[in-house]
């Protein structure tokens, strides 16, 4: 198929699943709106399946880097608020691929899934 994708660059986001978290990641972005927000949706379309606040999570201690319940939402959240914050200073995929939590995450980005039905996937 020729075309593009989602934007005209040559840029291709590619998303991971679990075993890309690690202490304090993203905490830095909690302040920065275009993060934030995103962040703020995904965790309050999370809200009604989990346990737990993503942002609290992120904020918290270690001891959720290892349990998957918690991981994979996180990571979801994290990636399609990434992309928001790429987004934001103008950066925008041609593509997007994933693996695992990261496909969800790419069919998010790409609109195939809206957040609260990615969220439900997660």
């Amino acid at each position: 198929v020729g075309g593009s994708v989602l934007g005209g660059s040559d840029v291709v986001f590619v998303y991971p699943g679990q075993g890309g978290q690690w202490l304090n990641m993203a905490v830095g972005l909690l302040e920065v709106p275009a993060f934030a927000d995103r962040l703020r949706e995904c965790d309050a379309a999370l809200r009604p399946y989990v346990g737990f606040s993503v942002e609290e999570v992120l904020r918290g201690g270690e001891d959720w880097l290892t349990r998957v319940e918690v991981v994979q939402p996180v990571l979801w959240a994290v990636g399609v608020a990434l992309t928001a914050w790429w987004e934001a200073h103008g950066v925008r995929p041609a593509a997007v691929v994933g693996h695992s939590q990261g496909e969800v995450v790419a069919a998010v980005v790409a609109g195939a899934l809206s957040v609260e039905d990615g969220a439900r996937v997660v």
